[in-house]
């Protein structure tokens, strides 16, 4: 990875947000922390971009329900390139059952409550991505 504005690295982060301008603002953000980042509104789009560009840590938030983000999760795992890609569950309306946590745990992925503000994404995403 080349190094990004303050010699940080250029990782690659995906961020699957269904809500665009939230999307746009976390991206933003993390460009200018010197990441690479790819936004998708969708699971489905999320898989795809993940498939396509192989990021070093995905960053889910997907109010619609837990068991979508679980399901994005689960699919992200089977991927072989994927497998051990860190990825973190953002939620403020759901709170995963302890079976969902359990099984998102078992997954690899951590999940953080909103609020989140844009200082504490830059800081998840560096801990994602050192965690790589």
């Amino acid at each position: 990875m080349s190094p990004g504005p303050g010699g940080r690295s250029s990782a690659r982060i995906l961020i699957v947000n269904d809500d665009p301008t939230v999307a746009d603002s976390c991206s933003r953000a993390l460009r200018l922390d010197g990441y690479e980042v790819w936004a998708a509104l969708t699971a489905e789009d999320g898989v795809r971009l993940a498939q396509a560009h192989v990021p070093n840590a995905i960053v889910v938030d997907i109010r619609t329900s837990m068991p979508r983000a679980l399901g994005l999760a689960r699919s992200l795992r089977q991927l072989p390139p994927l497998s051990g890609t860190p990825i973190a569950i953002v939620s403020g309306d759901l709170h995963p059952t302890p079976d969902a946590l359990g099984e998102l745990t078992a997954l690899g992925a951590v999940v953080r409550y909103k609020p989140l503000w844009l200082d504490e994404l830059v800081a998840l995403a560096r801990s994602l991505v050192s965690a790589a």
